[in-house]
This record gives structure tokens, C-alpha cells and sequence, in this order.
């Protein structure tokens, strides 16, 4: 694998975004509103070239793993990330335009293990799996859900697991299972949207009201609408539901289990599968030391923690079109 160069110098990194593209288009379809939108990401470059992000948790360096690291990258100490920072609370620019997420704050510990510094980049959801397979980047991280065709492409290494979870105000009584005649709150254009109609057919079948589903273009404006008491419950990915309820401060709670569950997985080139079991086992050892449930606990989404971090892990095929990931 023929590595890019780590860049010497600070230039800016245009970025556009369109309705359609990115993780946003089928099977995801996670609604992003307005106009396109260039992001000249600029003021947050580090020495690198890339995009900032928060300083990596404390963690100790594994000699014996840092060594299996592929030489070009372990002599720079540099490995070049991309991500697409557009989904709270994987990755998403702060208000300051430092990158910040689980996905961020979990790499940057995965990388102090192998003593490695991270450089950011931002690039087009799309572009980064091939942009991987080609050597312009060493990893993607980006929520990327671990499928089948794209195993095919490149080596992934699961660390994470996402799937659908409700939640609701801690007084309201609903069961996601039962939730005929209640008022839902949902994003537009996302697979959950599809979970409701399915689950108020069933109700109406069944001689019961059905679910009204009250959908919304952002997903801060679920919590809203719970939280204030105009819908009863939200539906969204488990992240995204984890997180609202961590921001709540108490306002909200899960309710029901997470279903429709997949793994995550860290992206690298297809012959990198040393490079992956050292990340693997990187993994392993930050679960052991606390660090990974820490993280998690943070970004309120320790509800898709994991314990048996894989290289290329067996997935069916139907995840593919069942998969709440992108």
C-alpha cells in the first residue's frame, strides 16, 4: 500500500454537502436540511493539514502493539483519518470547528495506544471508502456500517453496535411494542419513519388506534417535542437516542430495548488485516482499562458497547438493507 505523505502545511479543506449525498442516501436517507453548504474548514487545521479535535483520553502506549503498526505510518507517528462530521454524536464539527464525537474521543484512544498522533480529514461519506482503497487516507471513521459489499472492498474492524431505540419522558408509560394510539416523534426520511408505519399498520389491524408519527427535518427537534410534552416518545437511532437523553439532564429516559442492531466498523485497505488485529486488540485492551465504556458513558451511548472487537467479522447480507447505519 503506497501511504499518503503527511502534509507540512495548513490549507484549507472545502467541503460540500447536498441533500442527497453522503450517508444520507438509500438505504440511510437521514434527512439534512437547507442548501448545500461549504464549510472552509480553515482556522482548525493543525500542522497536518487536517481538522481539530479534542485531545485524545489518557491512555498508555502497548510497545508490543504499536509495532504492528505498517512502518511508514509508525515512523511519522501520524495515521490520516477521514470522516464526514455531520452526525451527533459519532462525529460532528463543535462550535469552535474541532471535530468532536464518540467516534473522535474513541479513535484518538485507539491511536494513543499505538502511539500514534491522529490527523482529521473532512471528506464526503461516499468518497472515503474508496478514498481508503487508494491510499489517500489511511483509515475512515465514520459510522460506517460493517456490510458484506464493502468487506469486499476493505478490511473493517468492528467497535461499536447501532441500531433503533425509543425514548421518552420518565413519567410517560409506553412500550415500543405497544405504542398504538401514541404520538411519535421521528426524523424525516429515515428508516424509522418506515418502523412506525409498519408498527401502525399492526395496530389498526388489530382493531387498536394507530400511531400518530410526527416528523421533524432535525434531530434536536425530537427531544424538543417530547421533552415539552407535545409527542409522547421519539424514535431514532440509538445513538442519536442516547445521546438526546444524555443532553436532557434527566428530562428524557430509554425506554424498550435496541433492536435492528449492527456493527460499526473502522475502514482500512483491504490488505491491511495486521494493521486492523492491532487496532482490534487496541480495542480490547481500552475495554479492559475502562477507557472505552468512559468514552461511551460520555456521548451517552453505552448501550452499544461491544466486548469482542473483530477483524472482518461475518455479517449476513440482509443487514445491508435492515441496517439503521449508515
Amino acid at each position: 500500500m503506497n501511504w499518503p505523505a503527511t502534509r507540512k502545511w495548513c490549507e484549507p479543506i472545502w467541503v460540500v454537502r447536498t441533500p442527497a449525498g453522503g450517508r444520507h442516501a438509500a438505504p440511510r436517507m437521514r434527512a439534512l436540511v437547507g442548501l448545500a453548504v461549504v464549510l472552509a474548514l480553515v482556522a482548525g487545521c493543525t500542522r497536518g493539514g487536517g481538522t481539530r479535535s479534542a485531545p485524545a483520553p489518557s491512555t498508555t502506549v502497548d510497545s508490543t502493539l504499536a509495532a504492528q503498526v505498517p512502518a511508514p505510518i509508525r515512523s511519522a507517528r501520524m495515521v490520516i483519518v477521514a470522516t464526514d462530521p455531520i452526525y451527533q454524536p459519532s462525529e460532528f464539527l463543535a462550535p469552535d470547528k474541532a471535530l468532536a464525537g464518540f467516534d473522535v474521543d474513541l479513535f484518538n484512544a485507539v491511536a494513543g495506544k499505538l502511539a500514534l498522533k491522529t490527523e482529521w480529514k473532512t471528506a464526503d461519506f461516499d468518497d472515503i471508502i474508496p478514498g481508503v482503497a487508494a491510499g489517500r487516507y489511511h483509515l475512515g471513521v465514520s459510522s460506517f456500517t460493517i456490510r458484506p459489499d464493502r468487506e469486499e472492498q476493505v478490511t473493517m474492524v468492528s467497535y461499536f453496535a447501532a441500531g433503533t431505540q425509543w425514548a421518552a419522558r420518565p413519567s410517560v408509560a409506553i412500550d415500543p411494542d405497544d405504542a398504538c394510539g401514541k404520538r411519535v416523534a421521528v426524523q424525516s426520511s429515515t428508516l424509522q419513519v418506515n418502523d412506525l408505519a409498519t408498527r401502525s399498520a399492526a395496530c389498526t389491524a388489530a382493531g387498536k388506534p394507530a400511531i400518530q408519527a410526527d416528523e421533524y427535518l432535525k434531530q434536536a427537534d425530537l427531544a424538543t417535542a417530547v421533552s415539552s410534552g407535545k409527542d409522547d416518545a421519539l424514535i431514532a437511532d440509538s445513538p442519536v437516542s442516547g445521546y438526546a437523553v444524555k443532553q436532557s439532564g434527566g428530562t428524557l429516559t430509554l425506554v424498550g430495548r435496541l433492536y435492528q442492531a449492527v456493527r460499526y466498523g473502522y475502514v482500512l485497505p483491504r490488505d491491511e488485516t495486521d494493521f486492523g488485529q492491532a487496532l482490534a486488540r487496541a480495542l480490547r485492551q481500552l475495554m479492559v482499562e475502562g477507557t472505552y465504556a468512559a468514552i461511551l458513558d460520555k456521548w451517552g451511548v453505552s448501550a452499544g458497547a461491544i466486548s469482542d472487537p473483530a477483524v472482518n467479522p461475518v455479517v449476513p447480507s440482509a443487514s445491508a438493507s435492515a441496517s439503521p447505519g449508515p
